[in-house]
């Protein structure tokens, strides 16, 4: 069965998608983003070293990574940005690859929502990339709306990810979310059974 890769960009209803996938294609499941959190949550090793690399600044009283303030530490800094994602990356991607091994050999659907998949240049391995994107406008109120960013952070944000048309042209399958989440939720049904179709 294909190994599935799902991305896009910040808002452009990614999660829900794949939600809606996942309904259709039972099987596992990996989420970049949760597994982050984990790792900044619980995971001594990347712990110690956001601590050693950005210093307490980034951190809460315990010590521990403090997101919001790490968030805006990275966005205001490229070079820090950098940093933060030479410690988070290669964990996430040995949690992915070990988990999809198995289903690349002996088959089952494997299905990984990995927002920065393009630029880790991870794309040689999966199967399917699907791209769910939507217009710069909608993807800019959703932040407003949603996510209560400012307008500086939220342009900061956009410009640290490969922008929507160059994903859009790597992509196997694209996914457009301007729209209802019942037509989102249609077009993961339409694309589902195009797979099962061609797995079977």
């Amino acid at each position: 069965m294909p190994v599935l890769g799902v991305t896009g960009g910040i808002t452009t209803g990614k999660s829900s998608f794949t939600n809606y996938l996942r309904r259709e294609l039972p099987g596992e499941f990996f989420d970049a983003d949760a597994c982050a959190h984990e790792l900044l949550a619980h995971d001594a090793g990347v712990q110690r070293a956001i601590l050693a690399t950005f210093g307490p600044e980034a951190c809460d009283p315990a010590g521990k990574p403090d997101r919001p303030k790490l968030r805006a530490l990275v966005f205001s800094d490229e070079r820090k940005r950098h940093q933060l994602e030479g410690i988070l990356h290669p964990a996430i991607r040995e949690r992915w690859t070990e988990r999809a091994a198995p289903f690349s050999r002996e088959g089952g659907w494997f299905v990984a929502d990995i927002p920065l998949l393009f630029e880790t240049r991870a794309e040689a391995s999966f199967d399917h990339l699907v791209v769910v994107a939507c217009s710069p406008a909608t993807q800019r109120r959703r932040l407003a709306e949603k996510r209560g960013l400012s307008a500086d952070l939220t342009e900061k944000i956009l410009a640290s990810q490969l922008d929507l048309p160059t994903k859009i042209n790597q992509a196997h399958h694209v996914i457009w979310n301007d729209s209802t989440l019942t037509c989102l939720e249609r077009q993961s049904r339409l694309l589902a059974g195009w797979l099962r179709a061609r797995a079977g």
